[in-house]
Order: C-alpha cells, then sequence, then structure tokens
C-alpha cells in the first residue's frame, strides 16, 4: 500500500555517514517533533536524480528552510558511503541529510519500491518528495516514471510550503 497524505510514516531504520562509520539513525530521529522536506530517488550518480531533483533542492535550500523546514532529507537505495560521497559530489553536503536505504527498508514500507533488475538495479525507490510534520506525511509528490522529475522536484516543494 502506497503511503498518502495523512499517514505517519512506519517506523523503520536508515544508516547515516558519521565520523566512525555507517551508524543507524531511526525516523523517530529524524522526523519526530519536526518539519521536514523529505525527497526519495532511484540511485545517486544516476542521470535524473543527478542533473535534476537533487539540483532543484540544492538550489532551494535556504527558501525551503525559510518556510520553517527544520531539515532536508534524501533517500535512496544506495549504501551510505556512495550517497556521502554523492553528496559531496552534487554539492549538497551541508544542505541535504542523506539517509541510506540500502535494503529498500524503508521504500518498501511506504510502498515507494519497485523492481529495477531488468536494468541490472535491483529494487529501488520510487522518485518522490514530501513534506512531513512530526512525521505524519502532509503532502506528496509521486513520479509517474523513474526518469521524470517534474512533479517531485524542490521547486514544486516550495510552493506548497
Amino acid at each position: 500500500m502506497t503511503i498518502k497524505v495523512g499517514d505517519k510514516l512506519p517506523s523503520t531504520t536508515f544508516f547515516v555517514m558519521t565520523g566512525e562509520g555507517p551508524k543507524p539513525k531511526t525516523t523517530d530521529e529524524v522526523f519526530k517533533g519536526k518539519k521536514v522536506a523529505l525527497f526519495g530517488l532511484p540511485g545517486a550518480y544516476t542521470p535524473t536524480c543527478s542533473n535534476m531533483h537533487m539540483p532543484s533542492f540544492i538550489k532551494n535550500t535556504d527558501a525551503i528552510k525559510a518556510k520553517g523546514v527544520a531539515n532536508i532529507v534524501m533517500t535512496a537505495v544506495n549504501d551510505p558511503f556512495v550517497l556521502t560521497q554523492w553528496v559531496k559530489d552534487t554539492g549538497a553536503d551541508g544542505k541535504v541529510e542523506a539517509l541510506s536505504d540500502g535494503n529498500a527498508q524503508f521504500a518498501k514500507a511506504i510502498g515507494m519500491d519497485f523492481d529495477a533488475s531488468g536494468r541490472g538495479l535491483g529494487t529501488r525507490s520510487k522518485r518522490y518528495s514530501m513534506i512531513v510534520e512530526d512525521g505524519v506525511v502532509k503532502t506528496l509528490n509521486i513520479e509517474e516514471s523513474p526518469g521524470a522529475c517534474t512533479v517531485s522536484g524542490g521547486e514544486t516543494l516550495l510552493k506548497q510550503l
């Protein structure tokens, strides 16, 4: 079942990179008591993710945060090592926090997983964005195609705040 506006995010665990290596971070640690902009994408270093989706949030970071958003976070079905380097390579370091969903646990729990094994990519996350307040989905934008970034970008989310 796909998550919808008004639903509470399920309790799952991501991995984030720290000075001591990858460490777990729960959905409560990310979302409890805060307004958070969350976007999910199929994978780091893929063309649409690198050229459109991530840049749309980097460009709009200050404006999104000026609307009361505490953090901008992204998740992908990649390991925390890859996501950490990708955040640096895209210029998102210090603007967007990367949440590794390496086993697609979160993507599956919110109904945003899809099978890309036909292209050698395994299980991936659909492309989406949402505003989450205290763990509850307030807005949700889901792309029809993994290669599109027409409704899930930073500009759309900014207009919804």
